[in-house]
């Protein structure tokens, strides 16, 4: 199942259910008697069990008013997570690309939540932040708290997938002597959505194909099957370093073309749009705008 949150009726944050080109609004009246009142936010549904409201809504009777067309509503990042683990040189082909060596164990960063933007709404490039570039990548929201969790253990904490675009300060990350805290934390830098899938619908996480453009110009086409960590050794790791929580994202890494790959290189730049597209999770386009000065005080 597909859960989205978008702008409802009232021009608040609703949550819905994708069917088809339709939209579920778990907000409508009618929906009232399924959802057993008022419709929680999507962040609420995957504190509570996202699999167990996909059991409950998928048994009920789909009201035909409540349903909306997909392409009329405009759509918001799913959730606003407590925070991002993403993971750096986790693709055998980025790394190939670059003539690096494997790391001997995941090399992760963490990413507030605040960061997080929704299909549509604008990538910020600071003017005095230099060589901003972009990531396509499969992120795994996480749906139960996982503390030291064995690898075997650790896709039962996965609650669902969804498509992320890990924008980056290259310059700030490479002036900060490799330390990811910066260049990875700029405003607006984490485009996200645009709905979250139930682990039923992606069979195989490690056939996704994952391909970004800037104004229709391909410049990522890869897949996760040249992902070197899995999700379920991401999990197990990050837990033995922190506490994930429901709604916390493990952004599982970008394969090969990445900004500095290209002849010229590929840096974003106001006036452009990015789009990624994870297979299986719509399109997350996102204008590039001009954004505040960040190393200024």
């Amino acid at each position: 199942m597909r859960f989205v949150t978008f702008t409802g009726a009232s021009g608040t944050p609703t949550t819905g259910v994708v069917h088809g080109e339709q939209v579920l609004d778990l907000s409508h009246p009618a929906c009232a008697a399924i959802v057993g009142g008022t419709a929680p936010t999507l962040l609420q549904m995957v504190e509570q069990g996202l699999a167990r409201w996909a059991d409950r809504l998928s048994s009920a009777a789909v009201p035909a008013q409540a349903l909306r067309p997909l392409a009329q509503v405009k759509l918001l990042a799913p959730l606003r997570p407590g925070k991002i683990v993403g993971a750096a040189f986790n693709f055998t082909d980025a790394l190939a690309e670059r003539n690096m060596k494997e790391p001997a164990e995941p090399v992760t960063f963490v990413r507030s939540g605040c960061t997080v933007v929704g299909p549509g709404e604008p990538i910020l490039i600071p003017p005095d932040v230099g060589n901003v570039g972009y990531e396509a990548e499969l992120a795994v929201v996480i749906g139960k708290r996982a503390l030291r969790v064995s690898p075997e253990q650790a896709m039962r904490c996965v609650a669902g997938y969804t498509a992320h675009n890990d924008v980056s300060g290259s310059d700030l990350v490479k002036g900060d002597g490799g330390n990811f805290v910066r260049g990875k934390n700029l405003p607006a830098s984490s485009p996200l959505g645009p709905w979250i899938a139930t682990p039923d619908e992606v069979p195989d996480p490690y056939a996704v194909r994952i391909r970004l453009d800037i104004d229709g110009r391909p410049l990522q086409d890869g897949s996760t099957a040249t992902m070197l960590f899995r999700i379920a050794e991401l999990i197990s790791y990050v837990s033995h370093r922190m506490p994930l929580e429901p709604g916390d994202v493990i952004a599982t890494g970008t394969p090969a073309g990445v900004a500095a790959m290209h002849t010229p290189a590929a840096w974003l730049a106001p006036g452009q749009t990015v789009t990624v597209e994870v297979e299986g999770f719509g399109r997350l386009s996102n204008p590039v705008q001009r954004g505040e000065p960040f190393l200024e005080n």
